[in-house]
């Protein structure tokens, strides 16, 4: 199977620098990713100190190893905040650059397409239970150091941020990438990690297969045929872990491929190094 390394190629430039702080510079470093919505960045720190970003505090682990991202509705600016030993602040504003994303109306749709029935209400809240808890792990792993490479083979037939108008009600934005492939195909583990959640048939996301890999990073892969790892599982980057299928809420055969940062979604093209433009 084709790989693909992280993104990993927008440094700290003297010329567009993330940070632009010596002060801040001397204690955060090596800072790689890439600051835009939809997309992480990490670096190391003083494991001594503390980092937050708006507010929130950004786990810098026991080798000084620290990752955050930006959400799809990020804002063009965002507060990096280090604390040292003796209290003393030091703030830093990065600028994130905005995206246009793709919007799309369909009318005429029937109804029970459109709003989920009340009978489900019950079972989804349970399994969306299940997936917070699964994404709210934050050990000290750091498989996302390794990159990221596509869960499967076949055509981006979806991407992230993109929304849809059904019946003239806006739908929740799209956060995954979809990868379009036939039945029975392999999905392979993105990157290595533990599995927090497997499960074969979600209401919405029928097979659906949760990994962690490590400070809070995780994947999400649904619409599985089959899902052959279990919960607690071990796996490294590449590892089969199911297979394609359209369970589920799905039009045809895919696996939708989501990467999270705690609660914030980011965009997984940018952590292979692709665009939409890219034909697979």
């Amino acid at each position: 199977m084709k790989l693909f390394s992280v993104i990993g190629t927008i440094l700290l430039l003297v010329t567009n620098p993330l940070f632009a702080s010596s002060d801040l510079t001397q204690i955060v470093e090596g800072l790689k990713g890439s600051a835009v919505q939809g997309g992480m960045v990490w670096g190391t720190a003083n494991p001594d100190h503390k980092l937050y970003l708006d507010g929130a505090e950004v786990k810098i682990g026991p080798n000084g190893n620290f990752v955050f991202g930006f959400g799809r509705d990020a804002g063009k600016q965002a507060t990096l905040r280090l604390l040292s030993l003796d209290g003393t602040a030091t703030d830093q504003l990065i600028s994130v650059a905005t995206r246009k994303f793709n919007i799309e109306r369909v009318d005429g749709l029937p109804p029970k397409t459109v709003t989920p029935p009340k009978s489900w209400l019950a079972r989804r809240k349970i399994e969306n239970g299940r997936v917070r808890t699964a994404r709210a792990e934050n050990t000290n792993a750091v498989a996302w150091l390794g990159g990221f490479q596509k869960p499967a083979e076949g055509r981006f037939s979806g991407f992230y941020g993109s929304q849809r108008i059904l019946n003239g009600k806006p739908r929740s934005p799209h956060y995954g990438l979809d990868i379009a492939a036939p039945s029975g195909q392999p999905i392979y583990a993105p990157a290595g990690g533990i599995i927090r959640l497997a499960a074969a048939d979600f209401l919405l996301e029928g097979g659906i297969v949760i990994i962690d890999h490590g400070f809070g990073v995780s994947s999400t892969l649904f619409h599985m045929n089959s899902v052959d790892v279990k919960e607690g599982d071990a796996v490294v980057q590449g590892a089969k872990i199911g297979t394609i299928g359209s369970k589920g809420r799905a039009s045809g055969p895919h696996v939708d491929w989501r990467i999270n940062w705690g609660t914030v979604r980011l965009d997984p093209l940018l952590l292979i190094g692709k665009d939409e433009t890219t034909k697979d």
